[in-house]
C-alpha cells in the first residue's frame, strides 16, 4: 500500500508502452520496430493535459531516458523524474532524481509539485512498470499491440486481466488495425476494475 503522506494528493498513475507478440518492449535499450505515427501517439499522450498551466511528471527509467532522443526535449507541459540509483545528480533535461517509484510518486503527489501534476505516467522500464501496476492510484495501461514477431531483451511484466480490462474505445485513442512500414499493430487501453 502506498504511505506518500498524510499530505499527499492522490494522482492518477499511467503506464505507456508498446509491446510485440512476445511481450517484447525493447532490444539494447532502444525499440526494435520504426513505428513513427505510434511513437507520435506516445509523445503526445504523456504531454497533453486537460487543464492549462498544469503539467505530467513523466518517470524514468535511467536507460529509458538514456535511449530517448535529445533533440525532442523539452516536451511540452511535462516534468521528469529519472529513477537511478547510481546517477548523483540530475541529468539534463530532468528535473529531478529519485531512486525509486515510491519517491516520484511521492515527489509528484505532495506540495509543492502536487498543485501542478495532473498525471503521473510511468515511462519504463521493467521494474517502474511492475510496481507501478501494484499501485492503488494506477488506473490506466495503455499497451500498443504490435502485431508482428521482434527479437527483444526487455519484456513488458505480466498483469492480471481481471484487474486491468482491455477497454472497446477510450477517447483520444484511435481504433482499429493500424499499418505502418508494413507492420500492423492496435492501440489498447486497460482500465483498472474496481476491486
Amino acid at each position: 500500500m502506498c504511505d506518500c503522506g498524510e499530505n499527499a494528493h492522490t494522482k492518477p498513475i499511467r503506464l505507456i508502452a508498446a509491446a510485440c507478440n512476445n511481450m517484447g518492449i525493447g532490444k539494447n535499450g532502444y525499440l526494435p520496430w520504426n513505428l513513427p505515427s505510434e511513437f507520435t501517439f506516445f509523445l503526445d499522450t504523456i504531454s497533453s493535459v486537460s487543464t492549462p498551466g498544469m503539467k505530467n511528471l513523466l518517470v524514468w527509467g535511467r536507460k529509458c531516458w538514456e535511449a530517448f532522443p535529445e533533440s525532442l526535449l523539452p516536451l511540452p507541459n511535462t516534468m521528469h523524474v529519472i529513477l537511478s540509483r547510481t546517477l548523483s545528480s540530475v541529468p539534463k533535461h530532468a528535473q529531478y532524481l529519485c531512486s525509486d517509484l515510491q519517491g516520484s510518486v511521492k515527489l509528484g503527489s505532495t506540495h509543492p509539485l502536487s498543485e501542478v501534476i495532473e498525471t503521473i505516467w510511468i515511462i519504463g522500464g521493467v521494474e517502474p512498470y511492475i510496481e507501478a501496476l501494484q499501485h492503488p492510484w494506477c488506473d490506466l495501461v495503455y499497451l500498443t499491440d504490435v502485431q508482428a514477431d521482434f527479437e527483444c531483451d526487455t519484456y513488458f511484466p505480466e498483469f492480471n486481466n481481471n484487474v486491468y480490462k482491455l477497454v472497446d474505445e477510450f477517447p483520444g485513442v484511435p481504433s482499429g488495425i493500424q499499418e505502418e512500414n508494413g507492420i500492423k499493430f492496435k492501440y489498447q487501453v486497460f482500465k483498472k476494475v474496481a476491486q
